[in-house]
């Protein structure tokens, strides 16, 4: 392909810029739903927000595979996702419990 086309920073370049996006957007739909004032509203952004924390951990993975983060990165960042699952997940449920 020659010395005009770099495939190590299209890589980085895409996966980069769609896991900033997928990991921006968790925090987004979060304050979207809490914003729009409802229960209802607030449980289907969190849904949402869910979502973007299965995409986050795609593109995390995606990111690994050719070494595009270091094994130190994973490792501060892997917790945190492993964590916030769980912790989404109760906070839809006890927003979807108000709505009952």
């Amino acid at each position: 392909m020659g010395d005009c086309f770099d495939l190590g920073f299209f890589v980085k370049d895409t996966v980069g810029k769609q896991l900033v996006r997928a990991a921006d957007s968790i925090g987004a739909n979060i304050a979207e739903g809490t914003g729009r004032g409802s229960y209802k509203d607030n449980a289907r952004f969190i849904t949402i927000a869910r979502g973007s924390l299965a995409e986050t951990q795609h593109w995390l993975r995606r990111a690994h595979t050719p070494q595009l983060l270091t094994n130190d990165q994973i490792t501060t960042l892997k917790p945190l996702i492993d964590t916030l699952a769980p912790k989404l997940n109760a906070y839809r449920n006890a927003i979807v419990n108000k709505t009952r």
